[in-house]
This record gives C-alpha cells, structure tokens and sequence, in this order.
C-alpha cells in the first residue's frame, strides 16, 4: 500500500511539475497567446515588417512595425494619415499582426471603404523593465523609462521623417487594447499638437498609476478650445465588470466636457480563449475602431482641404 502511494505521489508531482514547466513557457516565452484564434485572410496584398531606430528618450534602439497603405510605391506623390496601436500587458511591436491579424483587418476595411489608405504604426511600448506578465507597460514618462516621449513625440517625428505622412493632427490617430487602450488616451491627450483621434478597445480609467497619468483626470485639464478637437472611441466587454465600469465613467466624464465620443459595450472581455475573449475580441473590433477612425479622415478631408509639403521626406541617418 505504500509502494503504491508512493508511486502515486511521484507521478502526482511528475505532473505539476510538468504542469509548471508548461505555464512557464506558456507565460514567459510563448507570449500569452490566444487559444482559439480566427483564421485570416493571408492574401491582403499587404506587408507587416518590423523597424527599428535609435531613441533618445529611452537611450537605446527601439522597434516598430507598420503596414503600409495599398499602392503607397506607386504614387510616390501621395501622404497619408497616420494610425499608431499601442499593445497591451506582456506585448511587442507584432502583436496586432501575430494576434489581431492586423493586415488581414486592414484589407476588409480597405475593401469596404470604411477607412481611407493609412500608414499603420505598432510602437514596442515595452519600458525598461521589458515585456513581463507581472506588469503593464508604463506609457508614460517614469522611473522605468520615458514611454510617453518615445511615443507621443518622438516616434511620430521618425514616421514623418520616413514616410509620406498627412501632417495635420486631425489626420493623425492613436489607440490600443487593454493598458494599450489607457496607454493611447494618456499619451494622446497630452499631445493634442500630434494626434486628434483616441480609441481605446477595453482600457482601463481607474488611475492605475496614479492620478498624474490619469486621462479621467487629465482630460479635465485640457482647455475647452483643445477639447473640441478631439474625437474619442471607447469599448468594453461586458465580462469585464471592473474595466466597463471604468470606461462608462470615462464616457460620462467626456460628455460632461462636450469631447465627441463614441461608447460601446460588447460581449465579451478579457481573456485566452472565446469567441468574444481576449485577442478575438481585439481583433473583431478593431474593424469598428478603425472603422470610426475612417469616417474622422473622411471628414477631416471634406472639411479641410489638405496642403500637402512640397518636400518629401529624407531618410534620416539613423535609420536601421
């Protein structure tokens, strides 16, 4: 009878250490990934590639990727707008393609001409703790790396340096998923001079580093003149009690300020595996959030006509 419990304690412990040693890779290496993703759609006609530059801000390289607009080499005349996503806890510059499948997306929006041709940004918002499940990214300035200015000033400057760019802010429009979504709203807000259009798809608005990087509290700041430039989308799962309630009030707080926005609740929420969970639930609605961000540059465009630089832009020295 020993024997056998014995034999059953060190299969028993054979198994959560085999357990462990999945979770570890699962958590640590593997990313967090979705465990039912959707199929997508390969023949986009688009390309997701990964660049790199030196920045100032963080006094390292840093990554992006991006997607560049439908015929963006054969007219070599034509400037776009500009769309920055901002990844959640645990992500990196690929994560919207890998997980969201960002250009399969984008070529359905493309097709049913929800969004004008864009020129699609996905920063690293890694500080300099890195990429680590235990926590969220600090998008913003701090003691773990200056994340704000990497995103909201420096970066947009190396875009316009390489790429054929709308510059008005009105053309110009930041969001992300979860921290991503905060991220977005904390970063943009502060750089009204840069980006017009905030989406955020399940962020949080309950000052969870304190209320000097809270948009709830920001916003509030911002003189009314500036608050009439923004337009704002926000989303939320139904699953995620704590997160919708965070964003309704954020909703209400934007109404009170006369800030157009645009508020929705969906099935669904955080999560690794579901139909409406997790990166299934980023990925179907990013349509709609990319969708609203088209009808902004549509009327951006019938309203103000846009007067393009006569100059192009110069690949500057330090591009990798």
């Amino acid at each position: 009878m020993k024997g056998i419990v014995k034999k059953t304690l060190v299969i028993s412990a054979a198994i959560l250490t085999a357990l462990a040693a999945s979770g570890y890779w699962y958590v640590f290496i593997a990313g967090v990934p979705q465990f039912d993703l959707a199929p997508a759609e390969k023949n986009t006609g688009l390309s997701f590639t990964v660049k790199t530059f030196s920045s100032t801000a963080m006094g390292s390289d840093r990554s992006y990727g991006i997607v560049l607009p439908p015929g963006y080499d054969q007219h070599p005349s034509k400037r776009y707008p500009v769309i920055f996503l901002l990844h959640g806890g645990h992500g990196n510059a690929r994560d919207f393609q890998d997980k969201a499948a960002l250009t399969s997306v984008l070529h359905d929006l493309y097709q049913k001409k929800r969004l004008p041709p864009s020129i699609v940004i996905t920063p690293d918002g890694s500080d300099n703790r890195g990429s680590n499940p235990f926590w969220d990214p600090d998008y913003f300035d701090g003691e773990n790396g200056n994340v704000g200015t990497l995103i909201g000033k420096e970066l947009p400057e190396v875009v316009k340096s390489r790429y054929r760019t709308l510059p008005s802010p009105q053309f110009w429009a930041i969001g992300g998923n979860s921290s991503g979504g905060w991220g977005a709203f904390n970063i943009g807000l502060r750089n009204l001079n840069r980006f017009h259009i905030l989406f955020s798809h399940t962020g949080y608005f309950f000052d969870k580093s304190g209320a000097a990087n809270s948009p709830q509290q920001f916003v509030q700041q911002i003189p009314p003149a500036q608050r009439q430039q923004i337009r704002a989308y926000l989303d939320a799962g139904s699953a995620d009690a704590r997160y919708l309630a965070a964003t309704r009030s954020f909703h209400q707080t934007l109404n009170q300020l006369g800030v157009t926005n645009d508020f929705r609740v969906y099935p669904g929420g955080h999560g690794i595996y579901g139909k409406n969970v997790g990166w299934n639930y980023w990925r179907t609605h990013l349509a709609d959030s990319l969708s609203f961000v088209g009808k902004q540059f549509k009327g951006a465009l019938k309203t103000a006509p846009v007067k393009l630089p006569t100059k192009l832009p110069e690949t500057p020295l330090f591009v990798k």
